[in-house]
């Protein structure tokens, strides 16, 4: 991570770019919000052009001169890119191997052909979660959800109790496991430890997805009773490749980054000597870069070469990976620029100076502004970001769990209630042929428990640690 390049910007923004005082500060945050919200739920505006608007609004409005707020904008922006950009690049191609190569349709179908009916859901939940690992959300929606239809029409289960558990296990991955590019820039604003937030995420994903998947679609599945729908089934295409990799092979490259990460961090916690040998080895190859490179060069061999992939193919592959996140990159980073234009206007002390007087524990009241910027904007990626940059100050003075934990329950917060902005909505509701309100009943639903429940674990694990 560049830690390095956020406490150099931090160390440059001791100075804020506004004297506006608290109440022009806070009417300015909530102005710069709604024009972002406005934009991109009212004129349908693409995120990364109505962040960077927004951003120049939220100078605008705390009185700050046009080339201070363009210049903590950009600044923010280039932080951010630096930090996650090569991450989300690498967590992309890896995706692209997984799911070409046939790697992805191998673990399904291992999975499925050893679960019995009754053990269904707990099936889908766990191969969403481990395709979840190194997929974007939506890319793993896309790879997913033909799955969960055939085996909801195969088996003849009500859609809501095979997709449920599905969705719960790609959500919470994506909000609280790192590589996915909220919590990383969460760790990175916030100078969390990865391997740490990485074990304490692990911690609280796993009874989070039990209950928001498994056991909550028993009941989504009687609010809502319908089948899969037939014009949605997909047609299998007939198979181009001679062969697939194995299991096992595709497993080990899917956890092999998060092995080194926590690997990195046990050695951190039991050696605790910068100096020793093996703590700088395990630096080394537990830092997300390292560790994501080489799920990538392993993936190409085990994923890509064992699928029978020449080496046009291979190149072809990484090629057409990178080019879909282009968008996400851009709206990380403009979530990135939002952020350091909230800190250097002086928010984040803002909310500091205010929070003295709340008697709101630290944890919750990240929750709380993740909250708000999520129900506001309708995304996960950007309510992370913005509010670890609210609550930058707080973390200051933490402990190395309790700033993990603090990038948790910021990731949680973002992911209350999906709604008629967020696009996952849109694709959860066409994908399963729901109404809004079926929608809203389900979807929306299960990600507030999500969002509570992990909560819930996230504040039991502070008082513990």
């Amino acid at each position: 991570m560049t830690s390095l390049s956020v406490e150099m910007l931090a160390a440059d923004a001791v100075e804020p770019i506004t004297s506006a005082g608290n109440a022009q500060l806070g009417v300015a945050v909530l102005a710069g919000i709604a024009v972002i919200v406005l934009l991109i739920t009212k004129f349908k505006m693409h995120a990364f052009l109505a962040l960077t608007i927004g951003s120049l609004a939220l100078g605008s409005f705390a009185g700050a001169a046009p080339a201070k707020t363009i210049a903590s904008f950009t600044a923010g922006l280039g932080s951010t890119v630096a930090g996650v950009g090569v991450l989300i690049a690498l967590g992309a191609i890896l995706g692209k191997l997984l799911a070409d190569s046939g790697g992805a349709d191998q673990i399904v179908d291992t999975i499925l052909a050893k679960a019995s009916r009754r053990s269904m859901p707990w099936a889908m939940v766990l191969i969403a979660s481990i395709i979840g690992l190194p997929l974007f959300f939506e890319v793993g929606i896309v790879l997913l959800i033909p799955v969960v239809l055939l085996v909801a029409k195969r088996g003849n289960f009500s859609l809501m109790r095979i997709g449920i558990p599905a969705l719960a296990g790609l959500s919470v991955m994506h909000g609280l496991i790192p590589p996915h590019p909220g919590p990383l820039v969460a760790i990175d604003a916030l100078g969390a430890n990865l391997g740490v937030t990485l074990a304490l995420g692990v911690l609280v994903a796993i009874p989070t997805v039990i209950i928001a998947g498994p056991l909550f679609s028993r009941y989504a599945a009687r609010w809502v009773d319908i089948k899969a729908p037939e014009k949605m089934i997909p047609q299998r295409p007939s198979e181009d490749l001679d062969r697939r990799p194995s299991f096992g092979a595709t497993l080990a490259t899917i956890l092999l980054p998060v092995v080194l990460m926590l690997v990195k961090a046990l050695v951190d916690i039991v050696v605790d000597d910068p100096e020793q040998g093996l703590q700088k080895v395990t630096d080394v190859i537990g830092s997300p870069l390292i560790a994501l490179l080489a799920a990538v060069i392993v993936g190409m061999f085990t994923l890509g070469r064992a699928a029978g992939f020449s080496k046009g193919r291979l190149s072809t592959t990484v090629e057409k990976s990178l080019a879909p996140i282009a968008g996400v990159l851009l709206i990380v980073g403009a979530g990135g620029g939002f952020k350091q234009t909230l800190i250097d206007a002086g928010v984040g002390q803002m909310i500091l100076d205010l929070s003295k007087d709340w008697s709101i524990p630290a944890l919750l009241l990240g929750w709380l502004i993740a909250v708000a910027i999520r129900l506001a904007t309708g995304s996960a990626t950007v309510a992370t970001i913005s509010a670890a940059g609210l609550v930058a100050p707080l973390a200051a003075d933490m402990s190395t769990s309790h700033a993990a934990l603090l990038v948790l329950a910021v990731g949680a917060g973002s992911l209350f209630f999906s709604h008629v902005n967020d696009a996952g909505f849109w694709l959860v509701k066409e994908y399963f042929g729901m109404s809004v309100g079926q929608t809203v009943k389900t979807w929306s639903v299960m990600e507030t428990i999500i969002s509570v429940v992990s909560l819930a674990f996230i504040l039991l694990l502070s008082l513990v640690l």
